[in-house]
Parts: C-alpha cells; sequence; structure tokens
C-alpha cells in the first residue's frame, strides 16, 4: 500500500490486548500484519518548505506548504480475505515573494488530491498473499473541477514471507495520470535486522530505516518520493495540468507520547522538486517510473530550486503483539 506504518516483525507471538478494538486487532493481525508488530490507523502531518529561489527568467523565491492525512479501515470477510479500504488527503500549497506574479503561468498555486485504495488481500497459504486494488484519484485546484479531474489506477502485489525476519512483496502500481500512462515496479521490504534496526517501506515510493533506541523512542532514515499530477480549474489556466514530482530525503524522530499516540518529527531536503505546467493536450507516450517515452511536452511555468523540508506528524500506532 502507499503508505506504511512504522513497524517491526515480531519474535514469538503474544497475546493480543486492546480488547475494545477486537473486531479490528484479530483481522488485521491475521490476514495483513502477520510480519508487523503495530500498523499506522490514521495520520494527520503538516509539512514546510523553505523558501527556495525560482529558476531564471523570474527573481524571487517560493516556499511550499502542505498537509497529509492517511485514513485505513479493513474489513474481514473471511479468515483468509481481507476487503483492505485506505484514504489519503494532500494538499500543496506555494507561495510565492514576487512583487508581480506572470499572467501567462502559475507562480501561486492550491493543489488537492484524494487517493482511494480498496481491494482484497488474499492469502495462499501461510507464506503467500495476493493484493489487488483499485487506486482512483481526484486532483484539483477546486477552482473549476470537473469529471477530468478523476485518474484511474490499481497496484497489484504478491507476498512472500521468508522467515520471522524477512516479508517481501512484488508487483507495480499503474495509473493514468494527466500526462498520460504511469508504471511504477514496486517493492515491499519488511526487514528485522536485530533487536534494534529494521527497514520497512514500499520502494520507491517510501522506504524507513530505523533504529529502536527504547520503548518510546525511534530514530532513523525516512525517503518519500511520488508523482502526482493536478487539473488546473483557474479561469486563465482552465484544462492545463500540474505535475509535481519530489524525492524526499529526511532524518525522522518518533516518540510514543501516551497510549498509541505518537509524535514524529522530520528535517532533510527535497530533492528534484519540480511543479510543471502543461497545457491539457501535452502528453507522453509511456512513464516507467522516472524514465520518459515519447515526452515532447513543452513547460509553460518558471520552476524554483530544491530546497530543505520539515514535517510534524500524529499519527494513531495500532500495537498487535503486546
Amino acid at each position: 500500500m502507499i503508505h506504511g506504518g512504522l513497524v517491526r516483525p515480531p519474535g514469538p507471538e503474544k497475546e493480543i490486548g486492546m480488547r475494545n478494538l477486537l473486531l479490528i486487532v484479530p483481522l488485521l493481525y491475521s490476514t495483513v500484519a502477520a510480519a508487523q508488530s503495530s500498523i499506522d490507523l490514521f495520520t494527520l502531518s503538516g509539512m514546510y518548505g523553505f523558501p527556495s529561489s525560482y529558476t531564471p527568467p523570474l527573481d524571487g523565491k517560493a516556499g511550499e506548504s502542505g498537509i497529509l492525512t492517511n485514513l485505513k479501515a479493513p474489513v474481514k470477510l473471511s479468515d483468509k480475505t481481507l476487503f483492505y479500504n485506505d484514504l489519503t488527503y494532500f494538499m500543496y500549497n506555494i507561495d510565492t515573494d514576487l512583487d508581480t506574479e506572470p499572467v501567462e503561468y502559475l507562480t501561486s498555486m492550491r493543489l488537492h488530491a484524494f487517493i482511494i485504495q480498496t481491494g482484497i488481500v488474499q492469502s495462499l497459504s501461510d507464506r503467500n498473499k495476493i493484493q489487488l486494488l483499485l487506486v482512483p484519484r481526484y486532483t484539483t485546484d477546486f477552482k473549476g473541477s470537473d469529471r477530468k479531474s478523476w485518474q484511474w489506477g490499481g497496484i497489484g502485489l504478491y507476498e512472500r514471507r521468508f522467515n520471522d525476519r524477512l516479508l517481501m512483496r512484488y508487483g507495480a502500481l499503474f495509473n493514468m495520470e494527466l500526462f498520460g500512462p504511469l508504471v511504477v515496479p514496486l517493492i515491499y521490504a519488511d526487514w528485522q535486522w536485530n533487536e534494534r534496526w529494521s527497514m520497512v517501506g514500499l520502494f520507491p515510493i517510501n522506504l524507513k530505516i530505523n533504529y529502536k533506541v527504547s520503548e518510546r523512542l525511534v530514530t532513523g532514515l525516512s525517503h518519500f518520493g511520488f508523482i502526482t499530477t493536478y487539473r488546473i480549474g483557474q479561469e486563465e489556466f482552465r484544462g492545463d495540468y500540474v505535475e509535481r514530482n519530489s524525492i524526499d530525503e529526511t532524518l525522522f524522530v518518533r516518540w510514543r507520547i501516551g497510549g498509541n499516540l505518537h509524535l514524529e518529527t522530520r528535517l532533510g531536503y527535497s530533492l528534484a522538486r519540480v511543479y510543471e505546467q502543461y497545457a491539457e493536450g501535452e502528453k507522453m507516450d509511456f512513464r516507467l517510473s522516472i524514465f520518459r517515452f515519447g515526452d515532447e511536452r513543452v513547460q509553460k511555468n518558471a520552476d524554483f530550486n530544491s530546497g530543505a523540508i520539515a514535517s510534524v506528524r500524529l499519527v494513531y500506532s495500532l500495537p498487535l503483539n503486546q
């Protein structure tokens, strides 16, 4: 799935607590997270990108801010089948210090994305599962949205448990972006190196290397890279779209502040960050992850440089083995 929690494969199984969540915990434990010691059911995050300079011909700086929320709501259909549901909302806001903003292309903007993941997680055996998810997106600036703001896609993953410390999934993401078809090969790893070090994530979208300092404190490295396209409804540019790309590399610290509630801070750098504006008819033949085929599009706006980023997130993480 696009957003994984901070998770660690357990040792021997222990009695599951949280008696008031009996309808949720057993199904997660038996069908989704047999390798995981926790799952992030709800996340609320705020992000700030420090101002960085525009490329010519603009003389000024742009700053980025954003919000992310994620909610997981699985439903058990049988002992081997889970109906998985996941809703993510992104908002990115770009502000500038330009004295006069150009009229021929976008500079300031506020972009929204609603991403749904819904489908089946099916157990094939004790060590193997498959995940087949529909992943529709609705992306917009909320200035004249219409049905063309919808995008359609899906995720397929095959899961293999190698041992108590290593679980992997292999597959791909497909999405019909506003520039054309996008395919991203995916590799998921949930790997407990030892009692303190672990790695978990769905690469190349997200990945964490975790160091467990104590029962309440985890630190490490976080990677997040995601491609999104947003249909513009603003009257002067109606029909255009913005392609957002970034690769966020950050250090993080995560505290358990009480019960199942965690506070996580991140500080790092956003690499190769762009908000590229294109006319509606500008498309490419095909994109395979970072590789573009038949891309003869002409960008309308000016980029601003990559820069430092910081974020704070509040996470409700449900322990599965305690």
